[in-house]
């Protein structure tokens, strides 16, 4: 891939997922103008130590590929933004400079093949998040059919903390993917259930 916009955020975005933005920084104002006259698309990854306001941030190097879908700009200059995760991870190898806004030299992550070890892994994967899901009191959830886009699916249902999902995001093979969701999860399900009100 040639450069591509960034937009490093306080939390993970994984493929498929949505992700609603208040743009009121002005090189990201910029940013979305530059995306808006090309082909909508820009690269999230996350931001281990920082401000997602300001710069002097210090980025993770695997995020991923995201495309505009709405985009609405107010009087003031400001953008609400609906974004959506396309099915690409993206590897950065090398920043540019952050002016007008920042901008990264990328190249697109491949995943492993889906062997069948990681449907058993899967399926052990949806099996702690649903009880997560019930843990906190939330509504039974329908996964998608096709597997690639269910494990992302069962990802951004989770209870992980951001660098937990960073570790989700940055793993390559579907199997060891789903096992480490599993066991995240179901570590994250023993705090949940020692919680007063835990089921």
């Amino acid at each position: 891939m040639s450069a591509l916009p960034m937009f490093p955020l306080g939390g993970v975005l994984f493929p498929y997922a949505y992700l609603p933005l208040h743009v009121f920084e002005e090189r990201y104002r910029a940013m979305v103008r530059a995306c808006m006259a090309s082909d909508q698309r820009f690269g999230v990854v996350l931001i281990e130590r920082g401000s997602e306001v300001g710069g002097g941030d210090v980025r993770t190097s695997i995020g991923t590929v995201a495309r505009i879908v709405d985009a609405v700009e107010l009087d003031d200059g400001r953008w609400a933004l609906a974004a959506v995760g396309e099915g690409e991870r993206l590897w950065v190898s090398e920043w540019l400079d952050d002016a007008p806004y920042p901008r990264a030299d990328t190249e697109l992550l491949a995943d492993g093949p889906w062997a069948p070890a990681a449907d058993a892994e899967l399926e052990r994967a949806e099996a702690a998040v649903r009880k997560s899901i019930e843990l906190r009191g939330g509504n039974a959830v329908q996964l998608d059919d096709d597997k690639t886009k269910a494990q992302w699916q069962l990802a951004q249902l989770s209870p992980l903390g951001a660098y937990d999902r960073q570790r989700i995001l940055a793993t390559d093979d579907p199997a060891e993917r789903m096992n480490r969701l599993a066991d995240l999860t179901g570590e994250a399900n023993a705090v949940l259930a020692r919680r007063p009100g835990g089921r």
